[in-house]
């Protein structure tokens, strides 16, 4: 792949597909977190002489939808990068081809919401050949699409010979080298969240390269199960009671040592303000369900962790949006803040545990934030991103 910096844009335009698709509270942008990941891509084909023109998509439309308009977008990036930005409503065809035209350099042109048009998720190769002929470069920064095949993250790269991935881009894929491929030792995998089923294919490619995995949250307590113990009401995924004795069995084949939950914090129903307690995981009475890791799990977790040289954390402990069920989670951020003010190298990918680095404002004590949730997931089971690959 050519970086960014080994390309010249003077008196060019570049075509950058970004990650828009934030999340609205009414009117206003809730979280502008995306949007400002782009920014120094786009400030950096600006200050080196020339234009961007600005694609992305926006939540799932069936057809054209005023409330999934990039003109909702137009003023938080006119603020963030503090000029005016030109706005088109559409994404091809004559107008969006003469605003493209009239570019000047230092200028930026966003154009609307790509899935508009239903050929952008079906990777249609003539769509994706219009937008090319917008510009003379290419620029992908929207790793939270890179898993996706489509025409503005995979097709349209072909029809340029000026290509490479935005700065965001460029750092997503070189924070996940230095946990796949050449990191500290020991390296741990923190791994939650509500099912296994979902997270076995990356487990197993992680025990190539970690020393110890750390499991909680509601995918415990299958791999509770099926070691023989007694979850009462927990959540649990019996389909896959085999997959967790397998992954026990290669993480001991490879040396690599399984941390799992020995207390938790119990209730008698999915509520807040029901009855809990702290009982042995290994012996949850019927009728209570686990919520969040103990005590003492807490202490053991955090202490694997501020030993650790490269952390790697995906999926909450607990309920972590409950008040009574935050504390695992908590500890776990708190923990992972800790190692990497230390001097270890800490990944958080995934909407909860983002969600939870943010709510317990440890945020700027981890080394990097993935902004991707299934590309990460992907690029962790060892999968070639048909984004990523399409810049190769």
């Amino acid at each position: 792949m050519t970086p960014i910096k080994d390309i010249s844009f003077v008196n060019k335009k570049a075509l950058i597909r970004v990650d828009f698709n934030v999340p609205f509270n009414g009117d206003s942008i809730s979280d502008n977190s995306r949007i400002l990941a782009a920014i120094p891509t786009i400030n950096y084909v600006l200050e080196n002489g020339g234009s961007c023109i600005v694609i992305s998509h926006l939540g799932r439309p069936k057809k054209k939808d005023k409330k999934l308009s990039l003109l909702r977008i137009k003023h938080e990036l006119e603020r963030l990068l503090n000029l005016v930005v030109i706005f088109v409503e559409d994404c091809i065809g004559p107008e969006v081809k003469n605003a493209s035209e009239t570019l000047k350099p230092g200028q930026v042109l966003l154009l609307e919401n790509l899935r508009f048009y239903k050929e952008e998720v079906a990777g249609d190769e003539k769509f994706a050949k219009e937008l090319s002929s917008l510009a003379d470069i290419y620029i992908n920064d929207a790793y939270g699409t890179t898993h996706r095949a489509h025409a503005s993250t995979s097709t349209i790269a072909k029809y340029f010979t000026e290509k490479s991935p935005g700065l965001l881009l460029e750092k997503e894929i070189l924070s996940l080298k230095k946990v796949l491929e050449s990191p500290k030792k020991p390296v741990t995998a923190i791994v939650g969240g509500a099912k296994v089923s979902s997270k076995i294919s990356i487990i197993a490619n992680m025990l190539k390269v970690i020393d110890n995995l750390i499991i909680g949250g509601g995918m415990a307590y299958t791999f509770i199960l099926s070691s023989g113990g007694k979850i009462g009401d927990s959540i649990c995924e019996p389909e896959n009671l085999g997959d967790c004795q397998e992954i026990i069995d290669q993480a001991k084949e490879k040396n690599v040592k399984i941390f799992l939950p020995t207390d938790v914090i119990v209730s008698q129903s999915f509520s807040n303000n029901d009855k809990q307690k702290e009982v042995d995981i290994q012996n949850i009475p019927d009728g209570w369900q686990g919520l969040d890791i103990g005590t003492k799990t807490r202490k053991k977790f955090a202490d694997v962790i501020k030993q650790s040289k490269t952390l790697l954390w995906n999926g909450p402990m607990g309920v972590f949006e409950m008040s009574s069920f935050q504390n695992g989670t908590e500890a776990v951020a708190n923990a992972v803040a800790v190692a990497t003010q230390k001097g270890s190298f800490s990944l958080v990918g995934g909407g909860d545990s983002v969600a939870a680095v943010k709510k317990f404002n440890v945020k700027d004590k981890i080394s990097f934030i993935s902004t991707g949730g299934g590309a990460m997931l992907e690029s962790l089971e060892g999968k070639v991103l048909p984004g990523i690959k399409a810049l190769q």
